[in-house]
């Protein structure tokens, strides 16, 4: 289940404009080759996090690819963020075992905790929330991902303690 693929681009959370110097070895490995526009997005998208604005503008002038063909690729494909997204990004299967087992009060929980929507990210830059499909993992319906780590047989209250030491860590982190 994926929500609204559209979405309006923002700044980073920072404010800042990125630097888009960091796109030039990417653009001249792919300016001239048939077939360039994905690997220039997923490029851009690896070096912000997501596809900045201004990062289409410069592809376009410095390659000749239309802004709105750029546009129209990156919001067809779920795999093109054109909004930043947090450090961890939680996904919530609702494939059909999931669906069955109430993935949605595992999403519903996590909302309520982190005060965001499905796609948004916490105004702390810290979470981004997303619905997925299917993440393969039938046998531990209802299950969530953040990052690479897998968390299966969950309830709502018990995603959101998960959610809460990854936070705790942070903090510590961030005080060292």
């Amino acid at each position: 289940m994926r929500v609204a693929r559209i979405q309006k681009a923002e700044k980073p959370f920072n404010g800042e404009v990125p630097d888009l110097n960091l796109l030039n070895p990417l653009i001249e490995k792919y300016k001239e080759r048939k077939g360039n526009m994905i690997p220039l997005l997923q490029g851009a998208q690896n070096i912000y996090g997501y596809i900045p604005r201004q990062a289409f503008e410069k592809i376009s002038a410095d390659t000749g690819l239309s802004l709105s063909e750029m546009y129209g690729v990156a919001t067809f494909y779920a795999q093109f963020r054109l909004k930043p997204v947090g450090k961890h990004i939680i996904k919530v299967c609702h494939g059909t075992a999931c669906h069955v087992q109430n993935a949605n009060s595992i999403t519903d929980a996590i909302q309520d905790s982190l005060k965001i929507k499905d796609t948004e990210t916490t105004e702390d830059g810290l979470f981004t929330l997303e619905s997925v499909a299917c993440l393969g993992c039938c046998s531990l319906a209802p299950v969530m991902m953040i990052g690479e780590d897998t968390f299966g047989k969950l309830t709502g209250k018990e995603a959101v303690k998960i959610i809460k030491e990854i936070r705790l860590k942070e903090n510590r982190q961030e005080e060292k």
